[in-house]
């Protein structure tokens, strides 16, 4: 968080909707019945880091961090403020590790780039991390709600949010997958593109009816020359060997 901008808060505080994603993020991540320790990084409300510690059969330790407590829920689970992208865990500590559209939000490229490298030096060389992040290309940004805000050249964003008086400064980053996989393999792992999986998954848990219903039932071939214009980049992260 080099940059000096004063960051607005973007977490999502309904813990109606974070029990929603918590599910697809369980689901996605596959994880063991054994025990697993998991860290959620931004965890705003609580309700993912809450609903891995407290709604599963599975023995879990459970921590979760942010810049803010804007915490709605905060049983079982343990809870620390952070100050930058640095972590406060020791090197592999964690089975899992979560980051929900948390990096568009750290800072610049090299925020962005510690960011995962922080998750890979927490991570168990058999663990796995899972992270979304929206797309540079998504038709609406979802923080500020203005078609085509991301696709505008950097230079360009603020004004345009000025001038919809909708703020003053845009202070997010959101990634084109090409830049997310750089950015990981920068940082030692290995990226999964998971984004066809986690819509339908999505969809199953959320949206079973109606139109989405209908998408999600076309063929892979059909979805995956859809995807640039979805809104969303879903990946699984792995240390590389």
């Amino acid at each position: 968080m080099n940059t000096g901008v004063e960051r607005e808060g973007h977490a999502t505080l309904d813990l109606g909707t974070r029990a929603a994603k918590a599910r697809k993020i369980e689901r996605l991540l596959d994880l063991p019945s054994c025990h697993q320790k998991i860290l959620e990084v931004g965890t705003g409300a609580g309700g993912i880091a809450h609903y891995f510690a407290m709604h599963t059969d599975a023995p879990r330790t459970v921590e979760a961090v942010d810049v803010k407590d804007q915490r709605q829920v905060m049983e079982g689970y343990g809870f620390t403020v952070v100050s930058s992208t640095s972590l406060p865990f020791t090197e592999a500590e964690f089975d899992a590790v979560i980051s929900n559209h948390v990096i568009e939000h750290v800072g610049d490229r090299a925020d962005q780039l510690h960011h995962l490298m922080e998750i890979g030096r927490v991570l168990k060389a058999d663990g796995c991390a899972y992270l979304a992040v929206p797309s540079r290309w998504m038709l609406v940004e979802p923080h500020y709600g203005l078609p085509f805000l991301s696709w505008l050249p950097r230079a360009w964003r603020s004004p345009y949010l000025r001038l919809a008086k909708k703020g003053s400064y845009y202070d997010c980053e959101p990634l084109q997958l090409h830049e997310l996989e750089d950015l990981a393999r920068k940082a030692g792992l290995l990226c999964e593109n998971i984004s066809l999986r986690a819509f339908r998954t999505l969809v199953e848990l959320e949206h079973p009816g109606g139109l989405l219903a209908r998408l999600a039932r076309l063929p892979d071939r059909w979805l995956e020359w859809l995807n640039p214009l979805a809104p969303t980049h879903v990946c699984l992260l792995r240390r590389e060997a």
